[in-house]
């Protein structure tokens, strides 16, 4: 009952499009507010954390034809339990993440194999 979390975010979506309108005080106020409520959300969930992750960097796809710079939507990650696949879905409900900063959904999937079980 291991599974990774996924946050997705679009950078041209509306919502991105919202935040790179504002100014930096309203960023800085927006950030201050999330950080908040990041660490309000992580103690609440704090049982069901197995690794917290972080965010995520520029991506290089290796394929035969080579190497090459990608971009993709993946912006977060971290490894949650949870009693079902549902339940650490719903884990994620009004996270700070999809609420107050501008990602748009978090994909939750099983981990299969020995690290499901570390």
């Amino acid at each position: 009952n291991t599974y990774l979390a996924v946050f997705l975010s679009n950078k041209t979506s509306p919502r991105w499009r919202a935040w790179y309108a504002m100014s930096e005080d309203e960023k800085r106020a927006k950030d201050k507010a999330g950080l908040a409520a990041l660490k309000a959300w992580d103690e609440t969930h704090r049982d069901s954390i197995v690794y917290e992750g972080g965010p995520l960097g520029p991506t290089k796809r290796w394929s035969p034809g080579g190497v090459f710079d990608v971009v993709n939507e993946l912006t977060v990650f971290m490894v949650v339990r949870a009693p079902s696949h549902e339940a650490a879905a719903r884990l994620f409900e009004g996270h700070p993440h999809c609420t107050i900063f501008p990602c748009h959904a978090v994909e939750v999937m099983p981990l299969l194999g020995p690290a499901a079980e570390a």
